[in-house]
């Protein structure tokens, strides 16, 4: 996964471009937009870009060169018909909007963890060199936070409410405290499996230090790893869960529901992916549609560049991490739940 660095094409660089190139200067980073569902993330990065585009063209031009020109006209006071060269000032018109065209054509904007359409939430982009933060950010392996609401009684192929129906099953059986116990086999079962991909000697003194201030991540790409999981509201056929996740998709986690279905002896589809935080972006640092604007962008990406450079640097230090492991109470010796419920079971970016 990579992000090539981005620039703005300029048609020919001139005094008229002055307030855009200012401008331009203060895009050069990441930010959060919120992604309703229903929106393809493409058309979200496209609109977004059109704006900025907008927003960069739109500055109030500096008032053009004049120039001397000698133009031929009669002699002022005389009777006949003499003509002269008179010294004047004109105004250039080479650089004018409408004569050059627009300063800023194109403007690449790249795209974080991505949303499919029917998901919503955080979505970060990046401008100009925030290109090249995007790919620090995924290789700092970060967590990301969702909530991800359910519906028990049925079943659809594609793990969806709106899907293609495949059973119905009962769930007056299904209680509060057994979908809190299956919760806890799958924290457990993901955070040994976070111990593995992790690549450390629990047995070296590094690895207990790590382990007890619950900073362990993954060196390189896993299959989704949950770091943490809890139900927030449980009012059947409908709950709603709060997960902790690294290497995911959202259909992974629309899956997730329907396993946690099986799991209860009922069946369960997902109605809501909703992410809520990508690493140290959340849902207080996305920026609505009314605002995707220049000006509001530029705030929000100048507002982020401390935090942005402090929390890589921490995560992409040799020797740290910045991932917390599932809640205490659990050992590292957890037993496995059954495979349906382990991190191998979501295999499939």
């Amino acid at each position: 996964m990579a992000f090539p660095p981005g620039a703005a094409v300029l048609r020919a660089p001139d005094a008229g471009s002055g307030m855009g190139s200012a401008g331009l200067a203060r895009l050069h980073g990441l930010f959060a937009a919120y992604k309703p569902p229903g929106l393809k993330w493409k058309h979200l990065r496209d609109t977004v870009e059109l704006q900025l585009l907008k927003g960069l063209n739109a500055g109030k031009p500096p008032a053009p060169e004049q120039r001397v020109r000698f133009l031929l006209g009669p002699v002022e006071g005389s009777e006949e018909k003499e003509l002269t060269l008179t010294a004047t000032t004109v105004p250039s018109l080479i650089n004018h909007p409408l004569v050059r065209g627009p300063a800023f054509t194109s403007l690449k904007v790249g795209v974080g963890h991505r949303l499919d359409a029917q998901a919503s939430g955080v979505l970060v982009l990046g401008v100009g060199h925030g290109r090249r933060l995007l790919t620090d950010m995924y290789n700092a392996h970060l967590t990301k936070d969702y909530t991800v609401r359910g519906l028990l009684g049925k079943a659809t192929d594609d793990f969806c409410e709106d899907g293609r129906l495949v059973e119905k099953t009962t769930f007056d059986h299904v209680t509060r405290e057994k979908l809190d116990r299956i919760l806890a086999l799958i924290q457990g079962s993901h955070q040994k499996a976070l111990v593995m991909y992790s690549n450390l000697d629990l047995q070296t003194q590094e690895a207990y230090e790590m382990a007890v201030s619950g900073v362990i991540r993954p060196m390189n790409k896993s299959p989704m790893l949950i770091t943490g999981i809890r139900c927030l509201q449980f009012a059947p056929p409908e709950f709603l869960l709060e997960v902790q996740c690294m290497h995911e998709t959202q259909k992974q986690l629309r899956r997730l529901v329907h396993e946690i279905g099986l799991e209860l002896k009922s069946s369960a589809v997902c109605t809501q992916v909703r992410r809520t935080r990508d690493g140290f972006f959340t849902l207080d640092d996305a920026l609505l549609r009314t605002q995707w604007d220049l000006h509001s962008i530029q705030d929000a990406i100048q507002a982020a560049v401390p935090r942005v450079a402090a929390e890589l640097e921490k995560s992409l230090r040799p020797g740290l991490a910045t991932q917390p492991l599932p809640g205490p109470g659990r050992s590292w010796d957890s037993e496995r739940p059954s495979p349906a419920l382990g991190p191998d079971s979501h295999v499939g970016h």
